[in-house]
């Protein structure tokens, strides 16, 4: 049976280096990028979707345009013929694997689904109107009109969300305005990245807008006290939605046998980067790069809340070595730190890579954020804020909103609505960060009146209706949670909805959001660490 690991790099070559090996500053690096290199060709001709009968090895490296990230199996070889994850359960021809790519870290790239397109003409199983295309009403007749028809999917790797506005709402929608069509007001059009189907353990809501994770659609939020049983209900049922509404399944399948495969497998991977193309092995000389720290990596509902020290009531039970400890750590990533003082010259084994990446860990660790203006920070506590009458400002870091030690999403199911996918004041065609919104729909609601039921003038302009969309509830237009950071670099663009084509793009919408002044090099060095991720 074929296995599709990257054999370029071997278990010997991951392991560390012989004590007294003389060391040729300029031998290694050419090894290292020319390894490198070929995993990165490598990667790019791989298409899962298609691999009927192959095996997810233990342990599996795939290249990326910074180096190589690689996934730890921890439920050992999976066998693709047999497991649902990797079978037709619908009736368009996809399957989990189609927008959950090992090679790309279990999402979607476009580099690799333009290639798909290519090698195709467009017909791979994941350029379906249903949600592929920008709007189902597209022209798909000729390679050029799908090309068209599929260009948010092939830039940014979008997938059309489509999901119809609760008959409980507390606000009207009064006008979409779609630039591909999708115009309706009662079911709306939303653009979105595919979630990464690793490193789940760590979840503490299900999808962007929670929906999977909540009882507005018979789901269960997850908390401390019934979690993981909620995070494993949760995410059987979204495997049953993802094949009704993506694979256009008839609800038998996943059967509930299934279901548990799926999820056995799904929260059985653990993906992180294992080699920088500039500094070398994550791994090496006192650091703790790489998926393996993941396997073992202690978590809990709230674990580190930055929340909770600040208002007890929240996001309960908190802790940091145990629940309820009252400890809280703005530190938390602790990777790199044996980095900080790296000798050599910036020639030799990468020293001045290593020391950027250590000098990024600090600042994402310690840097003063003054947040303003976020919904489910700032806001009146009836809305979803953190304390009756708001925060005008919260001093924080990127530890508030990024908590879980070593993994970097937020502990507690806390949406947020920090302006990615707000327009700006100045300008329709960039959010709050100064990055490109221009391809997305502008979405206008106006909360209505409750006695009248009628709408107000108290209105909001957005691309993406958020947790909105799934409790009706005005107060959360734009909230959405925070992914995983663990594998960036394997898996951009970034933001829901991809405006951040780099991660410097990424780090430059913080640093004009939040009026950061950060200095090139303090970008610089942010941008390297979260590479390493």
């Amino acid at each position: 049976m074929s296995t599709y690991t990257n054999t370029p790099i071997t278990r010997e070559d991951l392991s560390a280096k012989r004590p007294g090996a003389k060391r040729n500053p300029i031998s290694r690096p050419l090894r290292i990028a020319s390894v490198v290199a070929l995993l990165v060709a490598t990667a790019a001709g791989l298409a899962f979707s298609d691999s009927f009968g192959l095996v997810i090895p233990k342990f599996q490296v795939f290249g990326d345009p910074d180096g190589a990230f690689a996934t730890i199996n921890v439920g050992g070889t999976t066998d693709t013929s047999t497991n649902p994850f990797f079978q037709d359960l619908g009736t368009n021809g996809r399957k989990c694997v189609t927008c959950h790519e090992p090679s790309d870290a279990f999402s979607i790239t476009p580099p690799h689904l333009q290639q798909r397109f290519y090698t195709t003409d467009g017909t791979d199983p994941i350029f379906q109107p249903v949600d592929g295309a920008n709007c189902p009403t597209a022209d798909f007749s000729t390679v050029e009109k799908r090309r068209e028809a599929y260009s948010l999917l092939l830039s940014r790797g979008l997938i059309r969300i489509f999901i119809s506005v609760p008959t409980s709402a507390d606000y009207q929608v009064m006008s979409v305005n779609n630039p591909y069509g999708c115009n309706a007001t009662d079911v709306i059009s939303m653009y979105r990245r595919p979630l990464p189907t690793t490193n789940l353990p760590f979840l503490s809501a299900v999808m962007f807008d929670g929906r999977e994770s909540t009882p507005a659609t018979g789901t269960t939020k997850i908390i401390f006290s019934n979690y993981p049983s909620s995070l494993m209900s949760d995410l059987a049922h979204q495997s049953v939605d993802a094949t009704i509404t993506h694979a256009q399944g008839d609800g038998t399948r996943p059967s509930p046998a299934e279901q548990q495969e799926i999820v056995n497998f799904e929260t059985r991977l653990f993906t992180a980067q294992l080699s920088d193309s500039r500094a070398g092995w994550l791994n090496r000389d006192g650091a703790n790069g790489g998926p393996a720290l993941l396997t073992t990596q202690p978590f809990f509902i709230s674990i580190n809340s930055s929340v909770h020290p600040l208002v007890p009531a929240l996001e309960q039970p908190g802790g940091l070595v145990t629940p309820g400890d009252s400890q809280f750590t703005p530190d938390i990533f602790n990777l790199y730190e044996a980095w900080t003082q790296q000798t050599g010259e910036d020639s030799d084994d990468f020293a001045g890579a290593r020391r950027s990446i250590a000098r990024g860990e600090d600042l994402f660790n310690s840097l003063p954020i003054p947040i303003t203006g976020v919904a489910g920070i700032n806001d009146d506590s009836t809305a979803g804020g953190l304390v009756a009458g708001g925060i005008p400002t919260l001093q924080g870091t990127c530890g508030t909103c990024h908590d879980a030690p070593d993994v970097g999403n937020h502990s507690f199911p806390t949406p947020l609505n920090i302006g990615t996918g707000d327009p700006s004041p100045t300008s329709p065609f960039v959010n709050l960060g100064g990055l490109d919104v221009s391809y997305l729909p502008q979405i206008t609601v106006c909360q209505k009146d409750p006695s009248t039921g009628l709408p107000t003038s108290n209105c909001k302009t957005t691309t993406d209706l958020g947790q909105a969309l799934i409790d009706g509830k005005f107060d959360h237009v734009g909230k959405i949670k925070g992914p995983i950071l663990r594998g960036l670099a394997g898996r951009a663009p970034y933001f829901h909805n991809g405006s951040a084509a780099t991660l410097m793009d990424a780090v430059n919408f913080y640093n004009t959001r939040f009026a950061l002044n950060l200095t090139d090099q303090q970008k610089t060095d942010l941008v390297a660490f979260l590479k390493t991720l």
